[in-house]
């Protein structure tokens, strides 16, 4: 197994942990952050003025219905409904999970009586999604945003504007702090190269980025916090290992088992192990050498 211990606390901590990432985007002093970060993601689409956090956990009507857990969920001031989760590794069925928070947040505006008179005014519901160590499918290498709506697959046109998906690649973004073009992408260098700054980058001396890195100053943290971050981005790296080894033991099996002896059923159980691992369809099919067709087929 990959021997990686976590790093040392740099003065800046690692906002893509859990500890890091509620405590600077879910707590309601910092929530002008959130705000700010949130309008860079619906600029030119929507501004939001205010937010109010809400519980993170909807149970379902009966007992057999599964709940829905955000890592924050907020509403604005024009009653949308925000998800905002952060993903650190490969999930299978990701999207279909993004789809079940979107749809649970829904159908819970139903009232219970006088549904006539409700007329299923609907309140915006959008889904954001921070992808740290994996990508979509089927998405090109130079894009690492994606707004994703319910349209007119003949005509592209926006067929329901109140609800939306933004998918997030972060390991895609790759610029350099003299790339760096809008503010979405500042955010963007930020979250990604906080742990290994000394300074506020110069051209990001604004309030509000100011705000962010005092926040994020490891010498801020209280004692206990502290204890909390350093368990935190010890689970991250215990979890980057476990991956990294399922990986490099994938690969193994897949040569062993399935390229080098050349039998097409045994690449196909290979995939099948794999897929429901939940690693991604493009990495089986460049492992067992089969086609994307046939791994979706599975």
């Amino acid at each position: 197994m990959p021997e990686t211990d976590p790093p040392k606390p740099g003065r800046y901590i690692d906002p893509l942990v859990d500890f890091s990432f509620k405590k600077i985007f879910g707590t309601e002093s910092n929530k002008d952050i959130l705000i700010a970060f949130l309008n860079e993601i619906f600029k030119n689409r929507k501004h939001i003025v205010d937010l109010v956090y809400n519980k993170n956990e909807h149970y379902g009507d009966t007992q057999n219905e599964g709940s829905a857990i955000f890592d924050l969920l907020c509403t604005g001031d024009k009653g949308e409904r925000f998800v905002i989760e952060l993903q650190r590794a490969k999930q299978g069925y990701f999207k279909e999970r993004a789809l079940f928070y979107t749809s649970r947040l829904i159908s819970e505006q139903a009232p219970k009586g006088k549904r006539s008179e409700w007329a299923y005014n609907i309140a915006e519901v959008y889904f954001v999604a921070l992808l740290e160590d994996f990508t979509l499918e089927g998405t090109t290498p130079e894009t690492y945003l994606h707004n994703i709506a319910l349209c007119n697959t003949e005509t592209g046109e926006i067929f329901y504007n109140k609800l939306g998906y933004t998918y997030i690649e972060l390991s895609k973004f790759d610029k350099s702090e003299s790339e760096l073009g809008n503010e979405l992408e500042a955010w963007l260098y930020s979250l990604l190269h906080m742990p290994e700054l000394d300074e506020v980058p110069s051209h990001l001396k604004t309030p509000i980025f100011e705000k962010l890195f005092g926040i994020a100053e490891y010498t801020n943290l209280s004692k206990e916090e502290k204890t909390m971050y350093d368990n935190s981005l010890k689970y991250k790296w215990d979890n980057k290992n476990v991956l990294d080894y399922a990986v490099q033991e994938a690969e193994h099996r897949g040569i062993e088992k399935g390229i080098e002896k050349g039998e097409h059923q045994k690449a196909i159980d290979i995939a099948r192990e794999l897929k429901s691992e939940g690693l991604g369809i493009e990495f089986i099919a460049k492992t067992t050498k089969l086609s994307i067709e046939e791994i979706k087929a599975l």
